[in-house]
């Protein structure tokens, strides 16, 4: 296994694609099944974006100050993916708007993965040597053992963090 952050990263986003195709493929009727792999989508969706904001975000941040505007939109997205993830996690299956919610969200997660691949990445590793992005990538292995895997444990992990700081 690659240590390497970029093709950690790329790895996770074909694992996204395979559940997004899976979801797709799902019978009209097949509410159970979409419900698993929302919760499954969710999941890997909530511990991607975690090791992204935590560690790759930030370290990309103070190496290569030109991307700041890459990073800070990328944030934006990732935060769009939090409010949706967040909403699908409360929602039950058989909602109406549940397949739609999921639809968008899948849409605005493959926008962010297509625009990270073939903008942002490339940037990444001209401007970061191997043994850079091979510390990163570890790093990243170490907080995903212990990365949230719902949006509800981010979110009590930022107020024990704040309590923490206050």
């Amino acid at each position: 296994m690659s240590t390497d952050a970029i093709v950690i990263l790329k790895d996770e986003h074909q694992q996204m694609r395979r559940l997004f195709k899976q979801f797709q493929q799902a019978g009209e009727h097949a509410t159970a099944e979409k419900g698993r792999l929302v919760q499954e989508i969710i999941g890997a969706l909530t511990a991607h974006t975690y090791i992204e904001n935590e560690c790759m975000y930030p370290e990309v941040r103070r190496l290569v100050p030109d991307l700041e505007d890459d990073i800070l939109e990328s944030y934006e997205e990732h935060h769009v993916a939090d409010l949706l993830t967040a909403e699908l996690e409360q929602m039950d299956p058989s909602h109406e708007h549940f397949e739609a919610k999921t639809t968008v969200l899948m849409e605005n997660v493959t926008h962010h993965m297509e625009e990270e691949e073939s903008e942002w990445f490339p940037k990444v590793r001209a401007a970061l040597g191997r043994r850079q992005l091979q510390d990163i990538g570890e790093r990243m292995i170490d907080l995903r053992r212990d990365a949230p895997r719902r949006p509800s444990d981010v979110k009590a992990r930022q107020s024990a963090a704040d309590a923490t700081r206050a």
